[in-house]
């Protein structure tokens, strides 16, 4: 069953810091390696995304330091494939020099959708705040939920 997901964060520096540079400069690289992944579905691309993050009233907040994503997947081991079995996953395991992970608290939510369904920001936040009140449902959920 196809599944959307988005994450959420708060970059500790602003997105031009040297200190983001790595992060920042292989988003393109990353996103074509998810293209070519088995089970690949959609993201939002970067300059819809950058919009929605900075829009001030939005689903994201308006803040600059906002870093995210939104896609669609086939199936939750394709997802799971891309972001554990890829390059993705070296830059996983470096989060914490670009998030206090400390000060984020939830940062994914996954849920099912329907096929061909495209989910907005507005839709994405829903289900991460429903998490965040809930916990895991078949509404919205984490890893813990889908466990292989």
């Amino acid at each position: 069953m196809p599944v959307a997901e988005f994450n959420i964060g708060t970059l500790k520096y602003d997105w031009e810091d040297p200190r983001v540079a790595d992060f920042r400069d292989n988003l393109d690289r990353v996103y074509d390696i998810a293209r070519r992944c088995p089970g690949y579905v959609w993201h939002m691309e970067n300059e819809d995304m950058e919009a929605a993050q900075l829009e001030a009233g939005g689903p994201l907040g308006g803040n600059p330091r906002t870093a995210s994503t939104l896609s669609v997947w086939a199936d939750v081991d394709s997802f799971r494939h891309f972001v554990f079995q890829t390059v993705h996953k070296q830059f996983y395991d470096r989060k914490a020099e670009w998030y206090d992970l400390d000060q984020q608290g939830t940062r994914l939510v996954m849920w099912w959708v329907a096929e061909g369904h495209i989910p907005t920001v507005g839709e994405a936040m829903e289900r991460f705040h429903h998490l965040e009140n809930h916990g895991n449902t078949d509404h919205a959920f984490g890893w813990d939920h889908v466990r292989p």
